[in-house]
């Protein structure tokens, strides 16, 4: 990331060096000038473990440099640097690669208007859905299952568990593993509380605050009107790379259908973080059924989506689409999305049109919403 954003030249420092995050302040402007040379423009990644960090970045922007900071820490995108840094910041979420940023890495070039082009790219959807994006698995060619699984332990024992000093640590372990392998599936903090022997509801809520702020996990919540329901309703978890499901929750790989929702979710929280910080991501129930995503802006509902693994109109349940048409009817949304593994089409129904469309084609339009 710092290579493409900057040309000139920078000074860096990665603060999981034990030996860098005991240093004093001065050490560290002192090393990193001896080592890079006169340069206005620092780099400094998890930043996080460096304590009292915040004293290091204001002296530094005192001295009028240009100062990039990365934790793997949501409170510090966020509680934190509104804190510390007040009106000197511009807060930016990076997330893995998107199927998108996956292909350019592997230098994807076949002609997408072609059999072979889009054959191709379902495979390599495929592989993307099973081995992830991060960019030391699909660049530099790490190991996917030794990586993800050192990767979920440092976020779980460092950035969670020795940060937040968890108490009933063994079973916020077990907790995390189990909610990995629910991708999709409504959890109730009640639940969780008796499950893993938590002690209290709130204790629960804390925990799964805990995988949002690590960004392991990625609540999504049922929508309504009403923001105390919103705010109580049970929650859909979603992980931030789909190489979790396979080597960490070990998720079948027939499981394909929860493997693509958990994809759409993703990419719809890349897209609001990317282009549209203003849009709203819930899940949403109708008498019988459910709509996966629903997305509002402002106090309108901009669209509806499904996600299916369905390679034919014939294999899309007839539940979904009557959920998507009771939803459309009940929130004023004509704009009605099902995201399938191979279908594309369009119908219409009860006044209504249901565009369907692959998911490949979808991850790699350039738009800011579903």
């Amino acid at each position: 990331f710092t290579y493409l954003l900057l040309k000139d030249n920078f000074a860096y420092a990665n603060f999981d060096d034990r030996l860098l995050s005991t240093a004093e302040h001065e050490q560290i402007l002192s090393a990193l000038l001896e080592l890079y040379g006169q340069t206005k423009t620092i780099f400094l990644d998890e930043v996080q473990n460096l304590e009292g960090w915040e004293l290091f970045v204001n002296r530094l922007l005192r001295g009028d440099y240009n100062v990039f900071v990365t934790g793997s820490s949501a409170r510090l995108l966020s509680r934190e640097l509104s804190t510390h840094l007040t009106g000197r910041h511009l807060p930016l979420e990076i997330f893995p690669f998107s199927f998108r940023e996956y292909l350019v890495s592997l230098n994807f070039k076949e002609d997408l208007g072609t059999s072979r082009g889009q054959a191709l790219a379902r495979r390599a959807l495929l592989d993307y859905l099973a081995s992830g994006g991060f960019p030391e698995v699909v660049a530099r060619g790490e190991n996917p299952k030794l990586y993800l699984r050192q990767l979920f332990e440092d976020i779980v024992e460092k950035d969670i568990i020795a940060r937040y000093k968890v108490r009933h640590d063994a079973a916020f372990r077990e907790m995390a593993r189990a909610l990995l392998a629910q991708v999709g599936k409504p959890v109730s903090f009640h639940r969780l509380k008796n499950l893993f022997g938590l002690g209290s509801d709130h204790t629960a809520k804390d925990y799964l605050l805990y995988l949002q702020e690590g960004y392991l996990l990625l609540p999504l919540s049922r929508f309504s009107f009403k923001p105390a329901e919103i705010e109580r309703s049970f929650k859909k978890v979603y992980t931030v790379d789909p190489g979790f499901l396979t080597h960490v929750a070990l998720l079948p790989s027939e499981s394909l259908g929860d493997r693509l929702e958990n994809l759409v979710a993703v990419e719809l929280m890349r897209r609001k973080s990317y282009f549209r910080p203003g849009l709203e991501l819930f899940y949403f129930r109708v008498n019988q059924g459910e709509v996966d995503f629903l997305l509002r802006e402002g106090l309108r509902v901009v669209q509806l989506i499904q996600a299916t693994f369905a390679s034919s109109r014939e294999e899309v349940e007839k539940r979904e689409v009557k959920s998507l048409l009771e939803a459309s009817e009940l929130l004023d949304c004509r704009d009605l999305l099902v995201i399938t593994w191979d279908y594309e089409g369009e119908e219409e129904r009860d006044g209504k049109k249901i565009v369907f469309k692959p998911a490949w084609k979808w991850l790699l339009e350039i738009r800011s919403t579903g």
